[in-house]
């Protein structure tokens, strides 16, 4: 029998359960689960059954904590206030634990910052390839003259001392293009301007930077002209030898006159010395007298000056206009104003600083073209790796012992036998000292005594005094001098 009051019965849903219509629905608090009524009441007994096969996504809590809540064990949860008459063992969507979500945006989090830091190292590593290439792109190959000097290589000196390197610097004197604004030079385009045999000891605690004028008389061999010809040998000036037969045939010339074996060779573009000096913020020299000189663009008063890339191009290959004109007082200028540079790339720690160090390379590949065993950065780093600890004050720069040459004033001649004990202090790696013109015939005296005192048993502990040239080193402050 039904009750014509109510709705129909459901045989789907179990006697007793009445349905609520919308109102009633809209009525349950937001999050309560569906087995609560809107006034908080619990479910009917008969309905514990779907309660406890709910999802626990759904109730809010898992088994565990539904027994955690009910510690009677009645199965029905308690009402609080903290739940809104709802036992505390039920949870709505919003009280839920946030662990789970933490957890999720810290993996997030986790993955994207290894991804960056993957596209970081990545981009890096980019760049540090194409910084590498380009500098190793910079530098000019010289095969021919490698060629040109394994023909000869019967007649070429012996390595004495393997550790030790032998560099020759030879430095053009075009004035084409650019090079054009630092004065004339009656010498001819194509000869060597400069020419400098560094010696790198075998310790590498010491480098000897010998400066060989361009006016002094040589033997010159028979060499390969650019014309596939052959010249013929004669007695000329030296740096005739560069025009002649470019540098196999000056890396000969140095070698007949020293005896000291050419391990490496660089011929320098100034243009890229100007953008080298540049590259360290300038160069302080420091000026006995005021240098107004038109056609070496320089306007400088005495004392000390930082010089920048153009200033120095003009300081340094500057020769009729500055001085007495004469080229030995131009190998002083560059002498010294090498020593200021080798100490201000140390002291500055260019040499330890890449990012320092990135614009001096690429300026100084950029004018350079060597022989292929120091054709890559990774040789050229090599040998400034092994430069770069050598105390300033044992770098070390002088002229080769010469005079003016007997049959013509305005050559030179080289000074026997002090020459002849220079070059053969260098073939062993033996050390050789330098001191300022004014003292070195006192200090040459004093050498002279402590050799005098000197017992001549073979058994004597006191080493032989080194020779000594008038020169300057690095750690020199021309100011004080």
């Amino acid at each position: 029998m039904t009750d014509s009051a109510g709705p129909p019965s459901d045989p789907d849903r179990p006697a007793g359960d009445t349905p609520q219509d919308r109102s009633q629905e809209d009525s349950v608090p937001e999050g309560a689960p569906r087995g609560e009524g809107g006034d908080g009441r619990t479910a009917p007994p008969g309905d514990a059954g779907n309660a406890e096969g709910a999802d626990d996504g759904e109730k809010g809590g898992t088994a565990e904590t539904a027994g955690e809540s009910d510690p009677a064990g009645s199965g029905v949860p308690e009402a609080g206030p903290e739940a809104g008459g709802r036992g505390p063992g039920v949870q709505t969507w919003a009280d839920r634990p946030k662990d789970g979500v933490v957890v999720a945006r810290r993996r997030r989090w986790l993955r994207w910052s290894a991804l960056a830091a993957s596209f970081l190292v990545l981009v890096a590593a980019g760049v540090g390839w194409w910084m590498y290439k380009k500098l190793d792109g910079n530098i000019t190959t010289d095969t021919s003259a490698a060629a040109e000097l394994k023909a000869y290589e019967r007649e070429r000196p012996t390595p004495v001392v393997m550790d030790a390197q032998n560099i020759l610097l030879i430095g053009s004197d075009s004035r084409a293009g650019e090079n054009s604004e630092y004065g004339r030079d009656d010498g001819g385009s194509q000869r060597s301007d400069t020419t400098i045999l560094l010696h790198l000891a075998a310790d590498r605690k010491s480098a000897t930077a010998v400066s060989l004028p361009r006016d002094l008389m040589a033997e010159i061999p028979s060499c390969r002209t650019a014309d596939d010809k052959k010249s013929r040998e004669r007695f000329a000036q030296f740096n005739s030898a560069f025009e002649t037969g470019g540098t196999a045939c000056t890396i000969r010339t140095v070698e007949r006159m020293t005896g000291i074996r050419i391990d490496h060779h660089m011929v320098v573009d100034f243009n890229g010395f100007k953008d080298m000096v540049d590259a360290v913020d300038g160069v302080e020299i420091c000026l006995r007298k005021p240098i107004d000189d038109k056609d070496a663009h320089l306007d400088l008063p005495a004392g000390r000056q930082t010089l920048d890339g153009e200033e120095a191009l003009g300081y340094v290959r500057a020769r009729k206009s500055l001085g007495n004109g004469s080229d030995t007082e131009r190998m002083e200028r560059q002498q010294q104003f090498l020593g200021a540079l080798v100490n201000k790339m140390q002291s500055n720690g260019v040499l330890l600083n890449p990012a320092r160090l990135y614009p001096v390379l690429d300026a100084a590949t950029k004018s350079l073209t060597t022989d292929p065993g120091l054709d890559s950065l990774r040789d050229l780093y090599d040998l400034v790796r092994g430069m770069r600890d050598v105390p300033t004050d044992q770098v070390r720069f002088l002229t080769v012992p010469r005079q003016p040459y007997r049959q013509d004033p305005n050559r030179d001649e080289l000074v026997e036998p002090d020459a002849g004990e220079l070059f053969r202090q260098l073939r062993e790696d033996k050390p050789v000292a330098v001191v300022p013109a004014g003292e070195l015939e006192e200090a040459r005296q004093d050498q002279e005594e402590k050799q005098d005192g000197k017992p001549d048993d073979a058994g004597s502990a006191s080493p032989t005094p080194a020779p000594t040239y008038s020169g300057s080193s690095a750690a020199d402050d021309l100011c004080k001098q």
